[in-house]
């Protein structure tokens, strides 16, 4: 019998997409979603960690967004 230890929480690198919204991938798991705004982005991470976690026992406690933006502006 293998034991699953409980992920306490997950990490998702979030990223302005230059096509309009948010991409969310998560570390050290195969987990990747997309959302028009922030708020529908973390809806769509709930039902991909529901896809992903067999059961809820499984399920991280914590999300964690790491949102990294580009940003430019001009000198002059």
């Amino acid at each position: 019998m293998v034991l699953k230890t409980k992920i306490n929480e997950i990490i998702f690198i979030v990223e302005t997409d230059p096509e309009g919204g948010y991409t969310a991938k998560a570390l050290n798991d195969s987990i990747f979603t997309e959302g028009d705004t922030l708020e529908i982005l973390k809806e769509n991470i709930k039902c991909a960690l529901d896809c992903h976690f067999e059961n809820d026992e499984e399920k991280p406690q914590i999300i964690r967004l790491h949102i990294i933006r580009d940003e430019i502006y001009s000198y002059v």
